[in-house]
């Protein structure tokens, strides 16, 4: 065929314009990683440790600090995932400085002279502190410290020394102290007047008006606002001297209705593009023109709008061309020149500036700087409504003379609630995500920008706010003599009320957000990838004021005040990734891991891998000795892959294998499980030994017997080996012998071990390295769990649900108590703990988490003989681990309603990656939240049309012959009350017969008790 005569372009593209064209090899490929998600799951085995690096400061603390190790992924991808959820800075220094309310850290030049005398103070010669200048490049040489009525600056270099004479003011005290004009400047704003510095030198002073007392003050380079105790704003401007090339701050008095007064502000630099006036392209796409098409047939072209395409794509894949895909998909020809994204993004968007007002009405104004156009206008801004829209403007109060009108305005006024800070960032990738937030009396709002651009104000910004979800809880509990105190402040509390507790970062430890100061404080990342994380740090209690700190000794760090008046310049650990739900560090061991069990004796953690290696035996029949018969086979046969298992010790100070610490299993050989158990001994003073215990199967087909065998190992220190530290530790094998059955379960009850053999339990007592029988039963079919309590044994089987074990040490008899007569496939088992009682908690294979009962008085139990269901719940996951930790004390938490002292917590790890945990709580506090649970089930909007409370209703395999018992409150469902706007969150709390305050003090409650790791 000729290919001129060829009328289709697209048969044309696809199979060339030559008639023979020459065939092409790829020699090879290259890839490369563009991004990776971070996935924990399967976590098939979870454990508590203690972390490696632990400041002294934080050793006294009244709960035990801990973190979670977790066993994730298969075969080359498997590692262990050492989780925290909390925060746990490294301090490098403490200083005590009581009475300082606020701080900041600035930028500029050192003295030279005091940088001469430090010099030779320290010893170090000049070619020293140069090279400690190159290291650290923009860092901060200044800390001004704000007394109630005066002022304190420190020289920051290699040491922190005061400055006596310099043109800071030190007689009263800081507003804001910042950086102006591309960090060369230094502004100062005291409540009287406002300075401008270069280095220590005072370039310009400015003072406001005699009857007004600064504030407030925000800076947007080059521009600066300041707020009075009136509610009065001035506008400073940096600029240049055209003759003299000399900066100067020029002031103005914007023009701003009075009609309510301004409660506090805000400036933002938007580079994002998304703060306009005008719809995107709109003045540069012309009209389509029209041609004819080809075919018969009209088709459409769809031209996709480049303003809501996320630009995490240019990151990941860079500047594409589509010319490809847009011509075969654009059939009909059609020929629209419009702008592509990647030619939007390679010009440089010019920043603009804005000003945001937050009103004592509940109103929240945008204007434009320096020209002040209202541009954003928004009613009651603190309701926490889920979109914020731009709302027409009213007209002035004082102009409508209209006295039931003025009456209902004074009522809304006394229903909205008071907003004390406001903050408007631009967080992840070139600072292109504005997100707006709000600290409202109690409650933290946070908002994200998105383009909107068929808004009909003319020059107004065509963007809308919606509500970002968040569990972060401000709300601290106040007794009632703490209020009667609050009512009368007196006037030295009022600037500290003033002072602000959202503090922007940028670049600590290569993290950039807001850091969240208060009771109890948070961290706010977003890096490139674009996922808002927030992250409690608890450790140190309260946090007054925060600030970021780049200096020779702290290298990326930052600053904060604890209530103790100490002033710690700390570091962010950097061997965690922050970019996650929690924090989050991953060890690559090459192979699966099965069994993870931390050795408190030693600190280190055991961990039991398997890797598949090729099979060619198989095992003899006829002979009763271990015997096997070799396969030979041609080069092209696959043969099967069987698991070698190991047990391996890893130090979690480096998380590197301890050496010489392996035992490898035979071949064949499986390890079922693998737990730290404490027994008897008398090496010790308290009588006790911390052993690791394997328990394995052999399983050599079906004509053969299974057998399995007991390790017990100690983990026991030696004189390390010359520059090899983690040589200290070497274990030793106690006891390994061959047992009757497969041991599928171990546990330790009062020093003994209590071991699951084939169908029977045995209790045994290690005594010279040998373990001697103490006490034995028959049970059912297959124990794959065993947990323990005192004497208490709870057993779970793998068809026949639980049962309930007593050891009578005086008799040494184990008997059975009870179990449940329905057939159940356990996962696993635990205990719950709440104060007296006693309960036993079981998640099956149908994902579901039941909660069993003890009740011998009750007639279904007959006598006590069966375990009653009192809880059931489906998770929607595999629950495959679980463990118990004590509730964490909180002097906010009200102890009458819930004994935290004597309630656990039990956490739960499922095979998806997700965590999470069952808390008692009491009557009166459970009801309330059912009653929460069950507005809310109605109130929210159901994710997909699925109904919260059909999903967390008990699956079952076959049907029956018992009610369900919905006794455990979804705490997913009832976190989204937070989420929920004032008015929402009122109305129901009115619609179930309780208040607003009281539904979110149980709410911080659980929180508070939960925050452990």
């Amino acid at each position: 065929s000729d290919v001129s005569q060829i009328e289709n372009l697209y048969e044309l593209e696809v199979y060339g314009s030559a008639e023979n064209p020459k065939g092409t090899t790829i020699a090879n490929y290259s890839f490369e990683v563009c991004d990776n998600i971070w996935n924990i799951a399967p976590c098939a085995n979870i454990v508590m440790g203690e972390p490696a690096f632990l400041s002294e400061e934080f050793s006294g603390t009244d709960n035990p600090d801990i973190e979670l190790v977790t066993t994730s992924g298969y075969s080359k991808n498997g590692a262990l995932s050492v989780l925290q959820r909390t925060i746990r800075p490294q301090i490098v220094t403490t200083f005590e400085l009581p009475g300082c309310i606020d701080m900041w850290t600035v930028k500029g030049e050192l003295p030279e002279e005091e940088g001469g005398s430090r010099t030779s103070i320290e010893g170090e010669t000049p070619n020293t502190e140069q090279e400690d200048k190159d290291l650290v490049k923009d860092g901060h040489a200044f800390l001004i410290l704000s007394r109630e009525d005066s002022s304190m600056i420190l020289q920051t270099g290699q040491e922190i020394m005061e400055l006596d004479h310099s043109g800071f003011s030190t007689q009263t005290a800081t507003i804001f102290a910042g950086n102006i004009g591309d960090d060369k400047y230094i502004i100062q704003v005291s409540p009287s007047g406002v300075r401008l510095l270069e280095g220590v030198k005072q370039l310009q002073y400015l003072t406001v008006e005699q009857t007004s007392t600064i504030c407030h003050c925000s800076v947007s380079d080059p521009y600066a606002l300041l707020m009075t105790e009136a509610g009065m704003i001035f506008l400073l401007t940096l600029k240049q001297d055209a003759v003299s090339g000399n900066s100067r701050l020029s002031m103005t008095k914007p023009l701003l209705p009075q009609h309510s007064k301004i409660l506090t502000l805000c400036t933002y630099k938007d580079r994002s593009g998304l703060f306009r006036t005008k719809p995107v392209n709109e003045n540069e796409v012309p009209a389509p023109v029209e041609t004819k098409p080809n075919r018969s047939s009209i088709e459409k072209v769809y031209n996709m709008d480049s303003s809501n395409v996320d630009d995490e794509d240019e990151l990941l894949y860079g500047d594409t061309d589509t010319s490809v895909f847009s011509s075969s998909m654009d059939t009909s020809q059609t020929e629209v020149k419009s702008p592509t994204k990647s030619s939007r993004l390679q010009n440089d968007i010019k920043p603009t500036y804005w000003a945001l007002v937050c009103r004592e009405n509940g109103v929240l104004e945008i204007y434009s700087m320096p020209d002040f156009k209202l541009s954003y206008y928004v009613k009651n801004f603190p309701m926490g409504q889920k979109i914020l829209v731009d709302s027409v403007q009213v007209k002035d109060k004082l102009s409508t003379g209209s006295s039931s009108f003025a009456d209902r305005s004074d009522k809304l006024l006394g229903e909205i609630p008071a907003l004390k800070e406001i903050l408007m960032v631009g967080l992840g990738y070139r600072k292109t995500r504005p997100y707006l937030m709000a600290r409202i009396e109690d409650d933290f709002y946070m908002y994200e920008a998105f383009p909107y651009f068929q808004a009909s104000i003319d020059n107004h910004l065509k963007l809308r706010f919606k509500k970002v979800q968040h569990n972060l809880i401000m709300k601290d509990r106040k007794s009632r003599k703490k209020r009667i105190e609050d009512e009368g402040l007196p006037d030295e509390t009022i600037r500290q009320q003033r002072v602000a507790r959202l503090r922007y970062f940028e670049d600590v430890a290569g993290y950039s957000g807001v850091f969240v100061c208060g009771p109890y404080p948070h961290w706010i990342f977003m890096t490139t990838r674009g996922s808002l994380r927030i992250h409690p740090m608890i450790i140190d209690g309260p946090i007054t004021c925060f600030s970021s700190f780049h200096n020779v000794n702290c290298p990326k760090g930052f600053l904060y005040f604890n209530k103790l008046g100490e002033l710690r310049i700390t570091v962010l650990p950097t061997h965690l990734t922050y970019d996650a739900p929690w924090a989050v560090r991953k060890i690559p061991l090459r192979c699966t891991p099965h069994f993870v069990a931390y050795h408190p004796d030693s600190k280190t953690y055991a961990v039991v891998t398997s890797t598949p290696e090729n099979c060619n035996k198989l095992p003899k029949t006829t002979s009763e000795e271990r015997d096997w018969d070799t396969l030979e086979k041609d080069e092209r046969f696959i043969y099967p892959q069987l698991n070698t298992y190991a047990l391996q010790l890893y130090s979690p100070t480096s998380w590197e294998v301890v050496p010489n610490t392996s035992v490898v299993l035979q071949e064949w050989e499986v390890c079922t499980t693998m737990k730290n158990v404490l027994l008897r001994s008398e090496e010790n003073v308290h009588g006790f030994k911390s052993f690791l215990c394997m328990g394995t199967t052999l399983s050599l087909g079906e004509e053969n017997i299974s057998r399995g065998r007991i390790l017990i190992l100690d983990v026991i220190e030696v004189v390390p080996e010359p520059g090899m530290p983690l040589t200290k530790h070497k274990i030793k094998v106690l006891y390994d012998k061959e047992q009757k059955g497969p041991v599928t379960a171990l546990a330790q009850i009062q020093g003994f071990l209590l071991t699951a053999i084939g169908q029977k339990l045995y209790i045994w007592q290690l005594k010279d390295n040998d373990l001697i029988g103490v006490a034995f039963i028959d049970t059912f079919t297959y124990i794959n769990t065993l947990s323990t309590v005192k004497n208490i044994i709870l057993a779970g089987d793998i068809i026949k649900s639980i049962a309930l074990y007593r050891y009578q040490e005086e008799l040494k008899v184990l008997s059975l108590v009870s179990r449940d007569i329905k057939p159940l496939e356990t996962y696993t088992a635990e205990y719950m703990v709440d104060n007296t009682q006693l309960c036993f908690l079981v998640s099956d294979k149908m994902k579901n988490i039941l909660m069993y009962a003890y009740h011998p008085e009750a007639r279904e139990s007959i006598g006590g003989q069966r375990l009653l269901r009192k809880a059931d719940f489906n998770v929607g996951s595999h629950i495959n681990s679980m463990f118990r930790v004590l509730c964490r004390s909180d002097p906010a938490v009200d102890k009458r309603a819930y004994n935290a002292d004597r309630k656990h917590i039990t956490y739960f790890a499922s095979l998806d990656g997700t965590l999470g945990f069952v808390l008692p709580i009491s009557e009166k506090v459970y009801r309330r939240l059912l009653m929460l649970q069950n507005a809310m089930t109605t109130q929210i909007q159901h994710i997909a049309g699925l109904n919260p409370r059909t999903y967390r209703a008990v699956q079952s395999i076959r049907q029956e012959l018992r009610n369900p018992q919905k006794n455990i409150l979804d705490g997913d469902l009832l976190w989204k009350y937070l989420h929920l706007s004032m008015m929402e969150k009122t109305e129901i709390a009115k619609r179930i017969g309780t208040s607003l305050e009281q539904l979110t003090d149980d709410l911080m409650d659980i929180d508070r008790l939960t925050l452990h790791f």
